[in-house]
C-alpha cells in the first residue's frame, strides 16, 4: 500500500574527499533527497566508468565524467556535470543514445578564468617575462640591449589597456566576466555569439551567475556580431581588436574555427595601424578550436603579438612543441578555472538546480545535444 512520490536518489561522484559541509547544507535544503557520495575508481575526473551497481536507483547523477551504461541507470533523469562543457562525454552512450537531461556547471568558472585571462594579457603587455628575468639575474634592468636578460627591452613603450579593444569570441558566462573586468580597465568590448542578439531579452545571460559578476543584462559590449560561418567570423575579427578572447564551446562548427586566414584578418584589422598593439590571442576554451600549427606560424612571423594558452591541441602539450619556447607565448596546463571556490560554487549551482527541479521550473545550463552545448 505505497503512496507518496518515489524516493529521489542523488549520487555524487567526484575525485576529491567527501565535502561533508557542502553535502550537509545541500541535505538541509532538500530533506527528502537521499544523497550518496563516491569517488571514481582511480580518483580521477577522467575516469569514464564506475561500478554499475552504484546507479541502479539513482535519479540524479553529479559528476565530471564517471558515467554508467544507460542500462545500469534505469531511473536516471538528470545528469549534472561539474564541468563548463559537455564535449568530453559527447561520444558516450548516455549522451548519444538517451534523452536524459544533461546540464553543465557553466557560470561557476567566470571569476577565476577572467582573472587568468586579464593576468596573462597584462603579463604580455607589461613585458613581465623580461622583468622577471632581470629580477632573477639581480639586475635593475637599465642596461643596453644584449647586456642583460631583458635584452634591452624598452619599458617606456608599455601601453595600458585604456581604449584597447577586447573581442570576446563567445559571449557566455566566462566571456561576460572577462568583458566586465576589461571594461572596468577602460577597454572597449566587442562581442561575438553564434546567434543574433538584437533585443534586450536576447542579450541577457539566462544561466547561473556568481553574484556580483558577469554582464547579466548584456550592456557591456559596444558592438555585437554573430554567426557560425567564416565570413561572419572574419567580419568580427576585422573590428580593430587588440585582444581576442576565445571562449566558445568546442562543436563541429567551431573545430578549427581560427586558422591562418583568420589571424591575418585579425592582424590587418588590429590597432597596430593606429599606433597600437599587434593582436594578442587568449584561449581558455578548447585547443582544437584553433589550428595550432598555423597559430605557431603566425606567432613566429610577427602577424600576432602573442598568445596565452590554457588549452592546447593535444593535451598535455608535447614536450617538443615550439609553443613552450616562444617568447611571446604563455602556456599553462588547463588550470585557469581551478581554484578554492570551484567546488563550493558548483554545489551552489547544484542546490539551485535541485530547487528548480522540485518546483517544476526550467533548469539551468541544459545541453542541447544537436547544438553541441
Amino acid at each position: 500500500m505505497g503512496g507518496g512520490p518515489a524516493k529521489e536518489v542523488l549520487l555524487i561522484i567526484l575525485p576529491l574527499p567527501r565535502p561533508d559541509a557542502l553535502i550537509s547544507r545541500l541535505q538541509s535544503h532538500h530533506p527528502n533527497l537521499e544523497i550518496r557520495f563516491s569517488q571514481p575508481p582511480d580518483s580521477s575526473s577522467s575516469s569514464p566508468t564506475s561500478p554499475t551497481d552504484l546507479y541502479k536507483d539513482v535519479t540524479v547523477l553529479v559528476t565530471f565524467s564517471s558515467l554508467p551504461p544507460p542500462s545500469s541507470a534505469p531511473l536516471l533523469d538528470l545528469l549534472q556535470l561539474f564541468s563548463a562543457g559537455s564535449n568530453h562525454i559527447s561520444d558516450t552512450p548516455l549522451y548519444r543514445d538517451t534523452d536524459i537531461t544533461i546540464a553543465t556547471a557553466s557560470g561557476i568558472h567566470g571569476p577565476q578564468i577572467a582573472e587568468w585571462a586579464i593576468m596573462t594579457s597584462l603579463v604580455h603587455s607589461h613585458k613581465y617575462k623580461a622583468l622577471y628575468e632581470l629580477q632573477k639575474a639581480h639586475r635593475w634592468g637599465k642596461k643596453p640591449a644584449g647586456e642583460d636578460p631583458g635584452e634591452g627591452e624598452n619599458f617606456r613603450d608599455v601601453r595600458d589597456m585604456v581604449g584597447a579593444r577586447l573581442g570576446v569570441l563567445g559571449y557566455g558566462s566566462i566571456g561576460r566576466q572577462v568583458a566586465r573586468v576589461g571594461s572596468a580597465m577602460g577597454m572597449e568590448v566587442v562581442a561575438f555569439t553564434a546567434g543574433r542578439r538584437d533585443t534586450e531579452e536576447s542579450k541577457r545571460d539566462k544561466g547561473w551567475v556568481v553574484p556580483g559578476t558577469g554582464d547579466v543584462e548584456g550592456r557591456v559590449p559596444g558592438e555585437w556580431w554573430s554567426g557560425l560561418d567564416k565570413g561572419s567570423l572574419r567580419r568580427f575579427l576585422a573590428r580593430d581588436l587588440d585582444v581576442l578572447l576565445v571562449s566558445v564551446p568546442l562543436t563541429e562548427d567551431t573545430r578549427g574555427f581560427l586558422g591562418k586566414e583568420e589571424f591575418e584578418v585579425l592582424a590587418k584589422g588590429s590597432g597596430e595601424g593606429r599606433g597600437g598593439r599587434k593582436p594578442f590571442v587568449v584561449n581558455i576554451a578548447r585547443g582544437p578550436i584553433i589550428n595550432q600549427e598555423e597559430l605557431v606560424e603566425k606567432l613566429k612571423d610577427g602577424t600576432l603579438g602573442g598568445a596565452a594558452l590554457d588549452v592546447t591541441d593535444p593535451e598535455p602539450l608535447p614536450e617538443d612543441s615550439e609553443l613552450w619556447d616562444l617568447k611571446n607565448v604563455i602556456v599553462t596546463p588547463h588550470v585557469s578555472g581551478v581554484g578554492q571556490a570551484y567546488t563550493e560554487r558548483a554545489f551552489e549551482l547544484l542546490d539551485e538546480q535541485l530547487r528548480r527541479r522540485e518546483k517544476g521550473e526550467k533548469l539551468l545550463n541544459v545541453v542541447q545535444r544537436k547544438r553541441g552545448y
